[in-house]
């Protein structure tokens, strides 16, 4: 372990989280469409002699980069457009409010528009950008008085977003020469699922084995994000798109099998994972699998793990589309999670600190605290990005953002003392639009590099240097928020946490019922005993001529594998025959329905998936102050169970396709976690579903 890594799990854990920073390589594309994005928009709109709009557009811009995160092109159109549509709502009502009303009255409206972006925050992560950029402008709007009318502001607000959208969907990504270049991200996501199921197998039986287990959960989600950005169409339209999605649903069998041999917990063999290093790079190379190593046979989840390597090398040959196995989220799911516990929690945080930021910024303001100009947008907008609890625990939000407010002012003060202006100012934005991509790794160095941003905007804008009075801002913001955070609140505290925990635990139960009514299913075109039913002929191997001429080289011959040959086939392995029930309807390889299988699949990513935002959740509940972290104790044990018990049905499920039945060290297992979750799940007040246990 290294000294730094001690020094930080030494330190308390609010201090530890806000002294730990991110890492991983430059992404010089976002690098690059970050210095594309608010400083040329500023410099147009000073040419043209509108330099109040190009502000506007340029704070759009900034707030749209922050958003531009790794994935997909049709991904980020949802994640950077929809905030962007939020926040020109934002600036409407923020400019009318500020205009046609007094002081008393345009708080209360800020403060309602707090309470409703408060409570839409608690949807999800997109909510929640919609959330933040809604009450950013709406501040800006009424505190940033401007010639313009609103309508105008918000177009301009709009098309600062709308050309960072431009900029990521027509500039391709530096090295990504294989294939159609707009699907590089989709291609990126698909081929780390295989490279994290391969690093899976190679942990099982370790201690590892858990946290690549968990990062298979976050490439898996990643890839079906990437793959699930909004279309004109509902089905995807070009054959790169649809090859991709096949690729993607034939990771699923494989993330399947890798996860019941974690669960077993027994070292499989170097040559298990290969086969999956082989697919990804295939995936990335946009090129065909060529041999696959087969991995031992020696038991359910081995066998499974063959299965799915020959219908993934089946499927990278036919590149047909596929499933992603999700189930989209209703009006009602979306309606409840905003209304709920968590919503309403996270509504009144957020309004009150809104609201009184609002207040005392227009207090100061009448008191001319920030001399003879008339903006006092910085304080209600720094309390917004205080208040989020998705950008981290309260304390680290607040030390990270008046260290890197401090940070930002002292440096803008430097920088504008010399540079000429609005030249050098302009190049300062845009030089501030190429660092967030790589700031937005610690909040800290994230606010600094945003305050040198917006100061040098709005002093090209026509507002005096202010460096000394944002940090008096920022740490009144802070402290306001400070306060707010440990009021009490009407109900149970931690409610997003327990909303988190309760959709996991219906998710995780789902899956569970689910595979122990597959297990009362009867199989479909077979009879007798589960051993004779792997060797009736209409299961038999087939060579690759029987399968109509399918390519014979995606399993190797003995000659292709690593290791002594004694420990491989010998010949290249036969084909299943695609079975069959009576009626000639397709199934799976022991007879099962497909859509059954299907439909565990979509559960089983929804179980992993709500696991790991709940995860999210508690750690960062975890990692507030004492006061406010003691409300959800004992939720990491609970969170702990589930995944236990997800891994285990899984292991069920597995061990079903393959002997038709579930064992009796599964049931008793799955009934063992079943009576251990009562106790921790009623000390964090939740309730779990009834789920009858088959024999």
């Amino acid at each position: 372990m290294s000294r730094s890594r001690r020094v930080l799990l030494a330190l308390p854990p609010w201090l530890a989280h806000a002294l730990r920073a991110q890492r991983g390589p430059v992404p010089w594309s976002a690098v690059t469409r970050g210095a594309l994005s608010a400083g040329p928009l500023l410099l147009v709109a000073v040419q043209v002699g509108r330099t109040s709009l190009g502000v506007v557009a340029a704070i759009a811009a900034m707030l749209a980069g922050i958003n531009d995160r790794p994935g997909s092109r049709r991904a980020s159109v949802k994640r950077i457009g929809v905030p962007a549509l939020g926040g020109a709502l934002g600036m409407v009502a923020g400019t009318y409010a500020g205009q046609q009303t007094g002081a008393v009255v345009l708080t209360v409206i800020l403060t309602l528009i707090g309470l409703v972006a408060g409570s839409i925050s608690a949807i999800g992560p997109v909510a929640s950008a919609v959330g933040t950029q809604v009450l950013v402008a709406s501040a800006v709007g009424a505190g940033m008085p401007l010639p313009e009318p609103g309508w105008e502001r918000a177009l301009a607000y709009v098309a600062g977003a709308g050309w960072l959208i431009v900029l990521r969907l027509v500039l391709p990504t530096p090295g990504s020469l294989a294939g159609d270049f707009r699907f590089d991200g989709e291609r990126k996501a698909v081929a780390g699922v295989y490279d994290a199921v391969a690093e899976l197998l190679d942990a099982v039986g370790g201690p590892e084995a858990m946290r690549r287990r968990a990062a298979l959960t976050a490439a898996l989600d990643h890839a079906q994000d990437a793959l699930a950005g909004p279309r004109l169409r509902r089905y995807a339209s070009s054959s790169a798109e649809r090859r991709l999605h096949a690729q993607y649903a034939a990771a699923l069998p494989l993330a399947e099998a890798a996860t019941a041999l974690a669960w077993a917990g027994e070292a499989v063999a170097e040559r298990a994972s290969e086969g999956p290093r082989r697919l990804a790079a295939a995936v990335r190379g946009n090129s065909h699998t060529g041999p696959l190593p087969a991995p031992s046979r020696s038991a359910p989840a081995l066998r499974a793990l063959d299965d799915a390597l020959l219908h993934a090398a089946e499927v990278f040959d036919q590149g047909r589309g596929g499933d992603l196995h999700t189930r989209p989220r209703t009006t009602g799911d979306r309606l409840r999670a905003a209304f709920g516990s968590a919503g309403r929690e996270y509504g009144l945080r957020v309004a009150l600190c809104f609201g009184a930021s609002s207040a005392a910024a227009q207090a100061l303001h009448q008191g001319q605290w920030y001399g003879q100009h008339e903006h006092w947008y910085w304080l209600p907008a720094t309390a917004v990005f205080l208040v989020k609890p998705d950008l981290g625990p309260l304390a680290s939000r607040v030390l990270n953002r008046a260290a890197g407010t401090v940070l930002g002012a002292v440096v803008f003060a430097g920088f504008a003392a010399v540079l000429p202006r609005p030249e050098g100012l302009i190049a300062l934005v845009a030089l501030s639009g190429a660092l967030i991509p790589v700031a937005t790794r610690h909040f800290a160095a994230q606010t600094a590099v945003v305050t040198v941003l917006v100061l040098a905007l709005v002093m090209v804008g026509g507002e005096p240097q202010a460096s000394m009075g944002r940090i008096g801002e920022t740490l009144l913001a802070c402290a306001i928020v400070l306060i707010v955070g440990h009021l009490p609140m009407p109900g149970q505290r931690g409610g997003g946490v327990r909303a988190r925990l309760a959709a996991a635990s219906e998710a995780a139960y789902a899956y569970l019922t689910h595979v122990l009514d597959e297990a009362d299913t009867p199989r479909i075109g077979t009879s007798g005993t589960p051993s004779e039913r792997r060797d009736t002929p209409s299961e038999r191997r087939a060579t690759p001529s029987d399968r109509g001429g399918l390519p014979s080289d995606h399993r190797a011959t003995a000659s292709d594998h690593r290791g002594t040959p004694s420990d491989h086939r010998a010949t290249v392995p036969e084909r299943r025959v695609a079975p069959t029930d009576r009626r000639g309807m397709p199934t799976d390889h022991r007879g099962l329905p497909t859509d059954h299988r299907a439909t565990r699949w979509t559960l089983r990513r929804e179980a992993y998936r709500t696991l790991a935002e709940a995860r999210t959740a508690i750690s960062l509940s975890a990692h507030e102050l004492p006061a406010l972290a003691r409300h959800t104790e004992g939720a990491d044990e609970v969170a702990d169970l589930l995944e236990r018990l997800v891994d285990t049905t899984t292991a069920c499920a597995v061990h079903l396709d393959d002997t038709g039945r579930i064992g009796p060290e599964h049931t008793e297992r799955l009934t063992a976690l079943l009576d251990e979750l009562a106790g921790p799940v009623e000390r964090v007040g939740l309730r779990l579903p009834g789920t009858p246990l088959a024999g």
